[in-house]
């Protein structure tokens, strides 16, 4: 049993060794007849060539094993942030694919409404909440706009708790490898 940051760390390790194996078929992989073979010695280029591929697809099985078992353990264990409980597994995806989507939507409508408030007032207009009484001219923001401040900020602050729940998680939770 390893935990998963030690899981995590020898998969970049298997990478690093994979990388290096493939460097090492790719230099062998052919020569001129008349050049000695440089791994006579070891049995010739086709056996070792051969043995290093055969390596190779075990070590790219390794990582398989690794990471479904991490990815088990992600959909077993919960962690809860903010007040929010989700499995690991869930968090993973939410932070991967939905909060950068919610961070660019966010962000844009508050420099959207900081756009047109300065256009506003480069044209002496106002910009007024909805149920304030303005000039016809002036602009309407249909948003609470410390609201939407407030919004940005809980993302940040879930987004920092999250990244430091799943640190922990991954230095205590345990797998089998």
């Amino acid at each position: 049993m390893i935990t998963i940051t030690e899981a995590l760390a020898e998969v970049k390790t298997i990478e690093k060794r994979v990388t290096k194996k493939q460097n090492f078929v790719g230099e062998h992989v052919l020569r001129q007849e008349m050049i000695k073979d440089p791994l006579a010695g070891q049995g010739g280029s086709a056996t070792v060539l051969a043995q290093e591929r055969q390596a190779i697809e075990d070590l790219l099985d390794r990582i398989v094993a690794i990471r479904i078992r991490v990815g088990s353990a992600n959909a077993y264990h919960s962690v809860t942030v903010q007040g929010v409980e989700r499995t690991v597994a869930e968090w993973l995806v939410w932070r991967r694919e939905v909060a950068p989507k919610v961070r660019q939507f966010l962000s844009s409508l508050q420099g959207g409404i900081a756009d047109v408030r300065d256009q506003a007032f480069k044209k002496g207009h106002a910009v007024v909440r909805v149920g304030d009484t303005g000039k016809p001219e002036d602009v309407i923001v249909h948003l609470d706009e410390k609201a939407l401040a407030d919004e940005i900020e809980m993302l940040e602050t879930i987004l920092g708790e999250l990244d430091g729940r799943l640190s922990l998680h991954n230095a205590t939770a345990m797998v089998e490898v």
